[in-house]
């Protein structure tokens, strides 16, 4: 473990009544940096949080937070850390201001500044009960930053919130890397990971199947970019499509072309539509994702057990 590393985990095992939850798992996670954790469920990943974070014990492996041991050093690590996981939940009499002053041993100034930042500042009187689900999770978010954390644990951050408090979390979990802060990130929404993250980590049956930037797993998993637009055949004749850079299939359907590709592809059936004077109306761009990556990661692990189990 370097000077750099604020997580560190190698083989990480862990099963529960016989079933394999996490097996063989390798993690680092660096200073300032947010990794993301990826896959469908049941892939072992609030399971691997909750072992970093000394909430569950491992069978095997050895794992390092700060370089203690999260089973047998909990204590000394609980400052250091904050948390927000999936299925949080807090006494339905207990109101947002006594949450903040419990959880934020007594650092007022900081939880009224996070109170206005996540717009709960006029909720302060308000008891848990009666918090919508997206207030509830701003809220969670509030009690994992009060003690300014060095490592933040994230499960699900913007379940349940709307568009523009998503928007508003994510510039909050933004600057916590430009703070120094790691966060480890547990999420179902690939828009969310690929905003945010600077590696993601994807997995399958607990274990990892790839890792890398956003854009390194879209370039390795992702399918074809797609361009589609209406020409007569006679003005595309002078684009020779099949030709340009990138371009792996030309389909027609009358006056209908769909191009596939790799994402290099899009800017050079582009410049020749500029440079022909041929820009049709209806051109539309579909640009390969970390949704595609991650669903083409999963159906050709799926692949790979049959197959060898057969």
């Amino acid at each position: 473990m370097n000077n750099t590393d604020v997580v560190m985990v190698r083989d990480l095992r862990k099963s529960y009544g016989g079933r394999t939850v996490v097996d063989g798992l390798d993690l680092d996670v660096h200073a300032g940096e947010i990794v993301g954790l990826i896959g469908a469920n049941g892939a072992g990943k609030t399971t691997t949080v909750e072992c970093i974070q000394g909430l569950r014990r491992p069978d095997s492996g050895t794992l390092r937070v700060f370089g203690l041991d999260p089973a047998t050093q909990a204590d000394e690590l609980r400052p250091m850390i904050g948390s927000q996981l999936q299925d949080s939940s807090l006494p339905d009499r207990l109101r947002v201001s006594e949450a903040v002053h419990l959880f934020g041993s007594g650092a007022r100034g900081d939880g009224d500044h996070l109170l206005e930042e996540f717009g709960l500042a006029a909720l302060r009187r308000s008891a848990f009960a009666s918090l919508s689900g997206g207030e509830r999770q701003r809220l969670f978010l509030v009690l994992a930053l009060l003690n300014r954390p060095r490592l933040v644990v994230l499960d699900e951050l913007t379940q349940g919130l709307d568009p523009s408090a998503r928007r508003g979390v994510w510039s909050a979990v933004d600057r916590l890397r430009h703070d120094g802060v790691s966060v480890l990130l547990v999420t179902h929404e690939l828009d969310e990971a690929e905003a945010l993250c600077d590696r993601v980590v994807a997995m399958r049956a607990g274990r990892v199947l790839d890792s890398g930037t956003p854009a390194d797993l879209v370039d390795r998993h992702a399918r074809n970019a797609i361009v589609r637009f209406t020409l007569s055949e006679s003005r595309r004749e002078s684009l020779h499509l099949t030709d340009l850079r990138g371009v792996h299939e030309v389909l027609t359907d009358g006056d209908r072309v769909t191009i596939r590709g790799d994402r290099t592809s899009i800017a050079y059936v582009g410049e020749a539509l500029v440079r022909s004077g041929s820009i049709p109306v209806d051109l539309a761009v579909d640009v390969p994702d970390l949704e595609d990556a991650l669903l083409e990661l999963l159906d050709r692990s799926s692949y790979e057990v049959t197959h060898l189990s057969n």
